[in-house]
């Protein structure tokens, strides 16, 4: 949630990204050493079985603004009314299906393994985040896709966990 906001705050800084007038303060020293400060929190955090969980039920509103607010300063050219359709539809959208895919995957994970394979899906959240939004300056057309893809494998695997796991309710 923070990462990405970290590397808009970054890209805005050296100029790499041109935000809306109303988001120059993404490119200041301040906004790069608190979300560089609250990325480096959140990711520890992640790393810490039940801490991890309670975060992803905090951060779930978190990531949809978070989402919102990267897109809309990128859309500098768009009519108000426009723009901010757009960023909630997209970024927001976008922010909120992923974090609610990994949240579905990581309280699978602390199912099936007692919280131990949840630094995996923290590692590769992560990883995903960092490569996803550095990509998203570079080729967001691929970026795009790479989202679009780590979605239908995320939903897969959690469609694959949900059979295997036997109901309570199941005859047996």
């Amino acid at each position: 949630m923070f990462l990405p906001m970290l590397v808009a705050s970054v890209a805005a800084y050296s100029g790499s990204l041109a935000v809306g007038d109303g988001f120059a303060w993404l490119g200041t020293p301040a906004a790069m050493l608190m979300f560089g400060v609250a990325a480096l929190l959140e990711v520890a955090a992640y790393f810490i079985p039940g801490v991890d969980n309670l975060l992803d039920v905090i951060a779930a509103p978190v990531a949809v603004i978070a989402g919102a607010i990267v897109s809309a300063a990128t859309m500098a050219d768009l009519p108000p009314m426009m723009k901010w359709t757009a960023a909630i539809v997209a970024g927001g959208g976008a922010a909120g299906i992923v974090h609610g895919v990994t949240a579905a995957l990581r309280a699978k994970s602390t199912v099936m393994t007692a919280g131990l394979g949840n630094s995996t899906v923290a590692t590769a959240e992560l990883g995903g985040a960092l490569l996803v939004s550095i990509l998203a300056l570079a080729a967001p057309v691929a970026a795009f896709a790479i989202v679009i893809l780590m979605l239908w494998l995320a939903i897969r695997l959690i469609l694959r966990l949900r059979r295997s796991v036997p109901r309570k309710d199941a005859p047996g």
